[in-house]
């Protein structure tokens, strides 16, 4: 047990009490595998001593004032009461199988995909207890950690797995390799000084007038998707209610170094602009597989991204996001942007997606967009309380096409409770979209989860197989121009 000891009530954030109503309320789902068998007592008590249930967040239980006020309340940690074990095997419809044991070898990962879906849709978290919960699928040798979006955001969470993982060390005994800690990613700040002169004042004054330019186009663009502007219904579109809609969850599998190769052709290209074509070939695709004979060019659908606010994008120590100051602080520090996707037919050149993806991120890279949207998004809530916002996000999710959250994960193999992860990915529970992209690196590679609303996609692989080949493409025609 985890002491309680004497702390006041802490109120929610602006950001937290949006997670806190019934139409926006979101749980993040972890899912770790690995190879070896889990000692549950041994993960327990590795637990119990861990950051994480010493973490105020983690330790408090959501309670409302007689006003309706969220607030945080210390109480004591029962890990019995968090963490749930299940032995028997899953069958690839996400049930468990009676009879069967831990003798199962297969990974199971589509059966490990529809129990996580089948979580995603009205399953919420006790409020009798703090608002997380661990699933140790025992048979499948994978935990599922379930967190309320109320306690943190990716940012605060991976920062929060980072402090409690270890390095996996060859010929380690996984109960010593946990003290081996895992230093976090941090981006470096450059310490040059930039010339001061006609030049340099003229380009600045060029990119204020830019970012003025962009900011008001996207802005505008933003609160008119909030309020009357919808995509176009296409057989992917979701809408009111969908986010009760049973759900499946497929996984698309990347290597980085693939991605690295196609962003060479072309200069100052990222990873998430090689992530973006990749998504609006694969949907391109998909659409014409669905409705061949439909005449969908220039058709838009539009994503709903999260935008990590901090100034540092990379991991940092926990210690540092925990200061109250620290702009890298704990909690949902984040804004939204939209992502535009047109329909294109496949053409003869795959990299001209990448050449459109690259001129629409720059545009939202040169606008406040996410900043300004995080700013209205509090100010409303401080307003006119969590109604408004909360609505006004809902009918955003209703009138745009699919989500979009994307995070880098460790750099190097880690441990959690000492076992080896050999697979990292997450996902959230179910919107009103039919379509929620979760992507997130580890060791080299990238897992895209789609969690679709199966009875308006019913083929999630076949769509995970459009994005994979939609990267194979883009590999093969860079290799043929960076070995010309």
């Amino acid at each position: 047990m985890a002491s309680q000891g004497t702390f006041s009530d802490e109120p929610l954030s602006p950001a937290g009490r949006l997670f806190t109503d019934p139409k926006t309320d979101v749980i993040i789902h972890i899912i770790a595998c690995g190879k070896d068998t889990i000692d549950i007592d041994f993960a327990k008590s590795v637990l119990e001593s861990s950051v994480m249930v010493q973490h105020p967040r983690f330790c408090s239980l959501l309670v409302r004032d007689k006003d309706g006020l969220e607030h945080w309340r210390r109480t004591k940690i029962d890990i019995d009461q968090h963490v749930i074990v299940f032995d028997k095997c899953l069958d690839k419809s996400g049930k468990f199988i009676e009879g069967t044991s831990q003798g199962f070898t297969d990974d199971g990962e589509e059966a490990v995909n529809q129990y996580v879906a089948d979580l995603s849709v009205s399953s919420p978290l006790s409020a009798d207890k703090p608002l997380w919960e661990i699933h140790l699928l025992m048979a499948h040798k994978c935990a599922v950690f379930r967190i309320h979006h109320a306690l943190g955001d990716g940012f605060s969470l991976m920062s929060m797995l980072m402090a409690g993982c270890g390095k996996v060390d060859e010929g380690d005994d996984r109960r010593d390799v946990i003290v081996h800690r895992v230093a976090p990613t941090k981006s470096v700040e450059s310490k040059g000084r930039k010339r001061r002169d006609w030049c340099w004042l003229l380009c600045a004054i060029s990119g204020f007038l830019k970012m003025i330019r962009y900011t008001l186009v996207f802005v505008v663009e933003f609160l008119l998707m909030n309020l009357f502007v919808c995509d176009k219904r296409t057989v992917i579109s979701g809408g009111d209610g969908v986010e009760l809609w049973p759900r499946k969850l497929a996984t698309a599998k990347f290597l980085l170094e693939d991605m690295k190769e196609v962003k060479k052709v072309i200069p100052n290209t990222t990873i998430n602009d090689v992530l973006y074509a990749v998504i609006s070939s694969g949907l391109s695709r998909y659409l014409e597989h669905r409705t061949p004979n439909a005449s969908h060019e220039g058709l838009r659908l539009t994503g709903v991204a999260m935008v990590n606010l901090r100034p540092n994008p990379g991991v940092q120590e926990l210690s540092e996001v925990m200061k109250n100051n620290s702009e890298a602080r704990w909690g949902n520090k984040f804004g939204a942007i939209l992502l535009p996707v047109y329909y294109h037919k496949a053409g003869n050149d795959p990299l001209e997606w990448l050449k459109r993806a690259k001129v629409t991120v720059d545009r939202k890279k040169h606008s406040l967009e996410a900043y300004v949207t995080y700013r209205l998004r509090d100010l409303v809530m401080t307003l006119l309380g969590p109604k408004y916002p909360c609505l006004f996000y809902y009918k955003l999710l209703c009138n745009t096409t699919f989500t979009i959250s994307n995070f880098m994960g460790p750099l190097e193999k880690i441990t959690i409770a000492g076992y080896p992860v050999s697979s990292i990915k997450f996902n959230t529970s179910s919107l009103p979209q039919a379509l929620s992209i979760y992507m997130l690196s580890y060791v080299g590679r990238v897992e895209m989860q789609l969690l679709v609303a199966k009875d308006i996609i019913p083929d999630p692989e076949f769509l995970a197989k459009c994005f994979e080949d939609a990267l194979l493409e883009m590999r093969m025609a860079a290799i043929g121009i960076n070995t010309a």
